[in-house]
């Protein structure tokens, strides 16, 4: 590869691809999460008539609840019922080394919104995604809000060429022997057409393929403790990403000043994403690269269910067939090596980000029970509400597999 890091010599020629309208990617996105609705819904539940009687609760309590109602409860941790009628129902949630007493919710499951969540039980998903996708929103304003004396862009290109320091000269450098200028120059020079069609995959596929493989995997996965593993993993990798952006803004390689030898391809051909433009969106979160974090965890869970590997699936799991198996394996590596390339390519990230993206969701894998804590505050949300938390529906279709 060449070795050109002085500026950028090569011309843009390639032609812009067709730009979606700003109404495009929100119509993806809601077209599958109105899909997992559909898929994912219990086919018998009622919104207008829930079927079934009804039982007094406790007295001075003014509320009835269906018999027929299904227990909602989180994985593995266990909610307890008060056995005693003479007293208030709560649940009895463990915490840690004790246990904290919270509002059972199961007399507010006639309730019309408790049956619309009971028919389409992936809405509890899609409001949590979307709390997520605010949280990432704060995080440039907290942190311009931090950096307001110094200076935001002036941090986050001074951290951005620390990164690039630390690449060339720190303990990992072995693990990068091509600078991130070449290997933009190199499909500058020979690919330019590619690189065009790696734009268009870094701005449009991160956000729809997330959150089309969290609606293939609720619906899919064997269980939904297996689900909630994933799905906790990546919210706390998120949440990890989210503190860091916050803490230490770093500037992608693409908006370095010219003399670095970057070109910002995505503005060049146009490639900007509704999810990567607006005031709201942090453009100087280079570190850690939450494309490649996202691919990762999805690569692992797809060659998890590969059973290829020691760490595969348990006995008492359903083998998948050898076509199942061999896609597992290819779309698992496939799909993150497909977005380190663009990411570096693109010039959006610099090498060490993926690896940091890598050993963020590690870490959050090995310590996604911690999520756990925060049941009692979703319980006493839906006491609040006067909503009860409907049973999931995942692990209810294993012929899918």
């Amino acid at each position: 590869m060449p070795n050109n890091t002085s500026g950028v010599s090569q011309q843009w020629n390639s032609k812009p691809m067709i730009q979606l309208p700003t109404w495009g990617e929100p119509l993806i996105v809601f077209l599958i999460l109105f899909a997992s609705m559909v898929f994912t819904r219990r086919k018998h539940a009622r919104i207008l008539r829930p079927r079934g009687g009804y039982l007094a609760v406790p007295s001075g309590s003014g509320i009835t609840t269906p018999t027929t109602n299904r227990p909602s409860a989180e994985d593995d941790l266990e909610a307890q019922v008060n056995p005693f009628p003479s007293e208030p129902y709560y649940k009895r949630r463990r915490i840690c080394c004790g246990s904290i007493r919270t509002p059972a919710t199961t007399a507010f499951s006639g309730n019309i919104h408790s049956r619309i969540l009971n028919k389409f039980p992936f809405l509890v998903e899609m409001f949590y995604w979307i709390l997520t996708f605010g949280f990432y929103r704060m995080t440039k304003a907290i942190s311009q809000s931090l950096f307001s004396k110094t200076g935001i862009w002036d941090v986050a290109q001074q951290n951005g060429l620390q990164v690039m320091e630390i690449e060339k000269t720190g303990s990992l450098a072995f693990l990068f022997p091509w600078k991130e200028q070449d290997v933009q120059h190199w499909f500058m020079e020979h690919h330019q057409t590619l690189l065009t069609i790696f734009n268009r995959f870094y701005a449009l596929v991160h956000i729809p393929g997330t959150v089309g493989f969290i609606a293939w995997y609720y619906y899919t996965a064997p269980s939904h403790s297996i689900f909630a593993i994933v799905r906790r993993t990546l919210t706390l990798t998120n949440l990890l990403a989210f503190v860091t952006f916050t803490l230490y803004p770093c500037m992608p390689p693409r908006l370095l000043p010219p003399k670095y030898g970057f070109l910002d391809s995505v503005r060049h051909d146009n490639a900007q994403s509704i999810w990567m433009s607006g005031n709201y969106v942090n453009s100087l979160a280079a570190m850690p690269s939450m494309h490649f974090g996202y691919s990762f965890c999805i690569g692992y869970t797809l060659l998890y269910h590969s059973r290829s590997f020691p760490w595969g699936r348990k006995e008492s799991e359903t083998w998948p067939t050898a076509f199942w198996k061999i896609w597992y394996i290819a779309l698992g590596v496939g799909y993150p090596l497909s977005v380190l390339i663009t990411i570096i390519a693109t010039a959006n990230h610099y090498w060490l980000d993926p690896l940091a993206a890598a050993g963020i969701a590690c870490l959050a894998f090995f310590c996604n029970r911690i999520l756990l804590v925060l049941l009692p505050l979703e319980d006493f949300l839906c006491w609040t509400l006067r909503l009860e938390k409907p049973a999931p529906t995942t692990g209810e279709k294993r012929d899918s597999w």
